[in-house]
């Protein structure tokens, strides 16, 4: 049986890479879990709670020499030290901004495995540790903007005065962004955001918040789930709306990171220095180089005019029995796909994109950084204006039928049609005339409904399959066996689409209410 060490993290990081509650998945999966002695008293969760999900107290040197090791922040070079040859370390070991790191790791015969590396695909989404905690992050900050703060968040009419409520920007609507908003929101605040991405509108709205459209004429696309760097346009433009809104909101928190480059500077000096004093900036960026001018990565500062700027890089960790729970969470669902026979054994196969993306270093050969994933389909490019008599880039590429051919084969149906109700016996003209009629009405109607609306199409049509099973059911009874056989076989077929389209709404109400519960 393999057995998984969870190790004590060092300095003031108050996160544990398991708690209780995922020691005992780890054991279902057919682990053997140790933990160190005190490893998760930072998080509230005692020895003895380890004891009774079915782990062992260990020592520190036992527990680094499991087979599997499971860690928060990367290690040290000391610590890779302490791996024994051919075990597996899982943690958040950033190597796209750690090359040194993924040397060290490389110089031994191990494996090792970056949870933050997990590409944002929908399958990953349970082992997304970034979003995990970036949503813990952004609430957080939204709690120490509060503290901070002074005042209310939200208006009041008291007998002794109005209230007015506080003023929120928040600089980037991810997943960060986005718990920040709802977090304000919820706390009566009006609350302000923007983002480079257009489509993040209608979230914003839906949690309380405002959204501030920087208008130009760029749209800012990903294709790998993360951010992308924005145009000169666009930066003077945000530049501006920033300068206005310094001027009258109370709070602003900055979010804006691009994936293995510094943080892009959203606020300069003369925009803090316009704010009113008692103002709060909490810059969740401040740990890449910081997205307002004068934050310091770890510090709180108070600038000349009376505005506090955090620059706190410990967010999730101020929350740590929460952030544990949920970081050990991202670790089994990881644990589970490397685990599929549930036997104890854990196995790495490169042809699962999630597996590959997340390994750096496989039996002591680097393998960061992986191959690049398509994580979004890349919206259609509007299609160029051709000249007069040049085919389109589609159409040459794929001719399609002739309007001579068309107009023959529409002939040859019609003449066809009448040819079988000539010859076939009543009531069978009348019948088939309605079928080939209905068939070519459905045709031409699906057809030109887009593909997002199939599944709702499905739903819909349960009410029509309904009434074709009614009417095979009456057919069933016929003396004829033709009847009989066309009438069953129209019974399964139309059950298929009524069941599956129940099936399929049922599935798309369950999200709803997963996201609903999620967003609660």
């Amino acid at each position: 049986m393999t057995r998984i060490g969870i190790v004590a993290e060092l300095g003031q990081e108050t996160r544990v890479a398991a708690t209780p509650v995922t020691v005992r998945q780890l054991a279902e999966l057919g682990y053997e879990v140790v933990v160190e002695k005190g490893a998760g008293e930072s998080s509230s969760f005692l020895d003895d709670a380890y004891v009774e999900a079915g782990a062992l107290i260990v020592g520190a040197d036992e527990a680094w020499g499991s087979e599997v090791v499971l860690r928060v922040n990367p290690p040290t070079e000391e610590e890779i030290g302490r791996l024994a040859d051919g075990a597996t370390l899982i943690g958040t070991l950033s190597p796209g901004l750690r090359p040194e790191l993924v040397e060290a790791l490389a110089a031994r015969p191990i494996t090792a495995l970056a949870l933050d590396a997990v590409p944002r695909i929908s399958r990953a989404q349970s082992m997304d540790v970034l979003s995990s905690m970036a949503n813990i992050a952004g609430y957080r900050a939204v709690i120490e903007a509060a503290h901070e703060f002074g005042r209310f968040f939200t208006g009041q009419v008291t007998a002794a005065g109005k209230v007015p409520p506080a003023k929120v920007l928040v600089a980037g609507a991810g997943v960060a962004g986005l718990a920040a908003i709802g977090a304000a929101s919820s706390l009566g605040a009006i609350v302000r955001a923007t983002d480079p991405r257009p489509e993040v509108a209608d979230q914003v709205k839906s949690i309380g918040g405002t959204y501030l459209k920087v208008e130009v004429e760029e749209e800012m696309k990903s294709s790998d789930g993360y951010a992308k760097a924005t145009s000169e346009a666009y930066n003077a433009r945000a530049a501006e709306i920033y300068t206005e809104q310094a001027q009258d909101v109370d709070i602003i928190i900055t979010t804006a990171l691009i994936p293995g480059r510094p943080a892009p500077k959203l606020l300069t000096a003369e925009d803090v220095a316009c704010m009113k004093s008692g103002s709060v900036i909490v810059d969740m960026a401040a740990g890449q180089g910081g997205n307002v001018e004068g934050s310091v990565a770890g510090e709180r500062v108070v600038t000349d005019n009376g505005v506090v700027i955090l620059g706190y890089t410990d967010l999730p960790a101020r929350l740590p029995a929460q952030a544990s729970q949920l970081y050990g969470t991202n670790m089994v669902n990881l644990l589970k796909l490397l685990t599929k026979e549930k036997d104890g054994q854990l196995r790495i196969d490169f042809d699962d994109v999630v597996q590959r993306s997340v390994t750096v270093v496989r039996d002591g050969e680097k393998a960061w950084p992986p191959p690049p994933v398509q994580v979004s389909a890349a919206p259609a490019a509007q299609a160029e204006i051709k000249p007069a008599g040049e085919p389109s880039g589609d159409k040459a590429g794929k001719k399609g039928m002739s309007p001579v051919g068309k107009a023959v084969l529409f002939a040859a149906g019609i003449a066809a049609l009448f040819g079988i109700n000539a010859v076939a016996p009543a009531p069978l003209p009348q019948h088939f005339t309605v079928l080939v009629l209905s068939v070519v009405v459905g045709f031409y109607v699906i057809g030109k409904v887009a593909h997002a609306l199939h599944t709702p199409l499905m739903s819909v049509t349960n009410a029509i399959s309904g009434i074709i099973v009614v009417g095979a059911l009456l057919q069933v009874t016929s003396e004829n066996l033709i009847m009989q056989v066309i009438a069953a076989v129209a019974i399964l077929l139309a059950s298929i689409n009524i069941f599956g389209g129940f099936a399929v709404t049922r599935r798309m109400l369950a999200m709803f209410s997963q996201g609903d519960r999620a967003h609660g």
